[in-house]
This record gives C-alpha cells, sequence and structure tokens, in this order.
C-alpha cells in the first residue's frame, strides 16, 4: 500500500532531530513526506533539508486542527493510506509505520488505526500515568456494536500517530473545520456511522507525552469541553465515558501513590483543574467570548467566532 506521511509543524526544537530520525529508520517505504508549517522561525525546517519531502506553509492565524490536516491530504491525496505525526510525537520501533500498513492491508474494514504513546524519556510521574493508562499494552478492534460496552470511548483515538485508509477517509468526508481539537475523534466516529472498523495497534510504537502545568491542564480540559458541548452527536451516537473518569482517577492516585507519595496535592489539585476547567468548557456558550481566549490552550479559535 502507498503510504504518504504528513506532520504539522511550529517551532518543533530540538526533538524534531528525533523525529526526523524516527522516520529515516522506518522500514516502511514512504511515497511523501508532507511537512506542514505554520510560520517556524526555530530552525524547525532546518531538520527536514537532508530528506526528500514536499512543504506547505500557511501563516500561524491560518492554521485549523482539521482544515489544515485535510487542506495537507487535498494538495498531496496520492496514496493509499494517509498516516499523521505531530512535531513532538518520537517513532520507537522501526517497524511501527509498517505495523500499521500491515493492520489495514489485511483488514479491508479498518478504516484507521492509531498507535501506543509512551512516556517520554525522563517524564515525570503524572504524565507517564496518563499514557500508561490510555495507551495500554494490549491491541484492539473497536466497531460501532462496541458502543453499548465502551461509550464514548468506542471512538477514542490520537493524531499524534494515526494511520487512515484513503478511501474511508474520503468515505467520512475528511477532518471538519473549525473544531477547536478533536478531529480525530470526529473522523473515527463518522468512519464508524458508515461500517468501518478502528484499531488501536500496541505494536506500533511513538514516545509522546506532555508535562503540563496546572493552568495548562485547566486550559487543555476547558477545550474537550467546549469540544463535546460543540459536537452533541457524539454523545448521542456513542453514549457517554460512563465510569471511565472514576477509573482514572483511581488509577492515577495508586499510581503516584507507588511512585511518588509526595505528589498527591499536585495529583488532586490536577484533577481538580481538569474537573473545574472541563465543566466550564461545557458551559462555554453562557460565557462572553471576550474571557475565552484566556480559558482555552487553542485561544486562536476563538479570533476566528
Amino acid at each position: 500500500m502507498k503510504v504518504n506521511l504528513y506532520i504539522p509543524t511550529l517551532n518543533g526544537g530540538a526533538r524534531m532531530e528525533e523525529v526526523v530520525a524516527g522516520i529515516l529508520k522506518q522500514t516502511q517505504a514512504i511515497n511523501r513526506l508532507v511537512v506542514v508549517d505554520s510560520g517556524s522561525t526555530d530552525g524547525t525546517l532546518g531538520y527536514f533539508s537532508g530528506i526528500a519531502h514536499d512543504l506547505i506553509t500557511l501563516d500561524k492565524k491560518d492554521f485549523d486542527h482539521g482544515g489544515t490536516r485535510d487542506l495537507a491530504i487535498k494538495a498531496y491525496p496520492d496514496a493509499e493510506v494517509f498516516v499523521f505525526l505531530t512535531q513532538d510525537a518520537i517513532l520507537e520501533n522501526a517497524d511501527a509505520l509498517e505495523k500499521m500498513v500491515l493492520a489495514l492491508d489485511s483488514n479491508p474494514k479498518l478504516g484507521m488505526c492509531y498507535g501506543r504513546q509512551l512516556p517520554h524519556r525522563h517524564a515525570k510521574v503524572l504524565e507517564s500515568h496518563s499514557r500508561l493508562f490510555n495507551y495500554p499494552e494490549k491491541s484492539q478492534i473497536r466497531t460501532f456494536q462496541d458502543r453499548e460496552r465502551l461509550g464514548i470511548r468506542t471512538i477514542s483515538c490520537s493524531n499524534s500517530f494515526a494511520a487512515y485508509r484513503a478511501e474511508a477517509y474520503f468515505d467520512a468526508g475528511g477532518f471538519p473545520s473549525g473544531t477547536i481539537l478533536g478531529e480525530d475523534v470526529l473522523i473515527a466516529g463518522q468512519m464508524m456511522l458508515k461500517g468501518w472498523e478502528l484499531a488501536y495497534l500496541a505494536e506500533a510504537r511513538v514516545y509522546h507525552s506532555h508535562d503540563y502545568s496546572l493552568a495548562e491542564e485547566f486550559r487543555r480540559y476547558f477545550d474537550i469541553g467546549v469540544f463535546h458541548r460543540d459536537n452533541p452527536w457524539i454523545f448521542e451516537k456513542f453514549g457517554k465515558a460512563g465510569k471511565e473518569g472514576f477509573s482514572y482517577l483511581r488509577s492515577e492516585i495508586a499510581y503516584v501513590w507507588e511512585h511518588s507519595p509526595r505528589l498527591l496535592p499536585k495529583t488532586f489539585a490536577s484533577l481538580f483543574a481538569k474537573w473545574t476547567g472541563y465543566r466550564l468548557g461545557i458551559l462555554h456558550q453562557s460565557l462572553p467570548l471576550g474571557i475565552k481566549p484566556s480559558l482555552s490552550m487553542h485561544s486562536a479559535h476563538w479570533r476566528k467566532q
């Protein structure tokens, strides 16, 4: 299967060297590497100078999580598989891309798959737990019927490292424009409504994690609340998360207690920041537009409103 790899960039920093090294060691042939840069000023594009690639540039203010990715695919649609990798995700195993392509090639019902995210080396306790909880060791295939058991987690995925079958991508209408985040979840939901399946591939691995401050956790979850409020069809079609939030809470407290008990106060503060941010995001339509950028991790989204 012919594969195009797309990477959105904006001031990726020194980590880009490891990102590019991870790409170069892949056993899967890449038909086209497409870099979509939103105005980097730190030399990010220089890391790609030694390898063949296509470049799309746009102004930072014009970046759109779904729209920009869709623009890249429509500019370079000459592949059977579209793979997206974020600028902070480092491919861990040399056959990570190959694993994804083999999964799509062997299962014609599979519309998309996403890989396992491991904490970055030297990651802190809380960011490590987040990856270990959300990206377990066992792979999984999900279908629309799993919504009765999994609720909204049926369409959990991540664009940090994901592969899309071209036929399924266009069948689902492509990435939507104008969403604050979650374009991967939206297209996963649309694919399932069209009858496609989704796979989580634990054997396709990247290093990818974030050490968020409390303020950043608040803003991130505010945006998640906005996303859920603005896309009610997700809950209507797939149900809610059920007890998943409480499972995460118990798991994180137990993990911190085992690995670094002194972080328990920060853990509770982090959980409170997430909950408060999410609840405000759900209620965002009642808030003045002028204050939303300061509550949001993606403030540029509100300047387009």
